[in-house]
């Protein structure tokens, strides 16, 4: 582990009461991938960033009755033009993955890191944010051990959904694979990295 302290210059900061220390600071292997939209279906908001902070206004609309007393928070959030925001420092445990299991071991938010995308299962998702999400990508790559990249519909079958059919796995894979032909100095790091293609469960 270095002495990064998980906080990425490139994203907007907004921090966020909802985290803790994980159990094991060195071990974070995993990026798990969400959508998020609130209300549903509907984009630039700021309910996304009151949720995570804690802050958000649960008259505001009908649906957010269900959040009441949701604790819940992302590491980065990324916006439909691209945006990025950090929540919590990746360094530490974010809580955005819930009951979960990758590769047998449970509890995916000790070992992981969360990035929700603006969205939903149903809309497909932009340019700016598959392009967002492969250098954030690559810049957690440079300071964490990550192996391997996951939907949360992977982790959590039969529980969560997202980010969906119309995420496009290998679009993403080939935006990595790019960055690696432009760095030379990534190809290794990129090369070890395991992309889900769109399984119906983590394998």
């Amino acid at each position: 582990m270095t002495c990064f302290d998980g906080w990425l210059p490139l994203a907007q900061r907004y921090d966020s009461p909802n985290f803790d220390a994980r159990p094991d600071p060195a071990d974070i292997t995993l990026l798990v991938v969400h959508n998020i939209s609130l209300p549903q279906g509907c984009f630039g908001g700021p309910h996304v960033s009151d949720l995570f902070s804690g802050r958000i206004d649960y008259n505001a609309d009908p649906s957010f009755a269900d959040l009441r007393g949701l604790k819940v928070s992302s590491h980065f959030f990324i916006r439909r033009d691209g945006r990025l925001i950090q929540y919590v420092s990746a360094n530490d445990r974010a809580w955005h993955a819930g009951r979960s299991c990758f590769q047998g071991r449970e509890k995916c938010n000790d070992f992981s890191i969360g990035v929700e995308l603006e969205g939903s299962d149903l809309v497909p998702f932009e340019v700016a944010q598959y392009v967002a999400l492969a250098g954030l990508t690559v810049a957690l790559r440079r300071h964490y051990p990550l192996t391997d990249v996951q939907g949360h519909q992977h982790i959590a079958p039969g529980r969560k959904t997202d980010p969906g059919a119309c995420f496009d796995w290998v679009f993403y894979q080939n935006l990595l694979n790019k960055k690696a032909t432009e760095q030379p100095a990534l190809v290794a790091a990129i090369a070890g990295l395991r992309v889900v293609k769109g399984l119906p469960q983590s394998q």
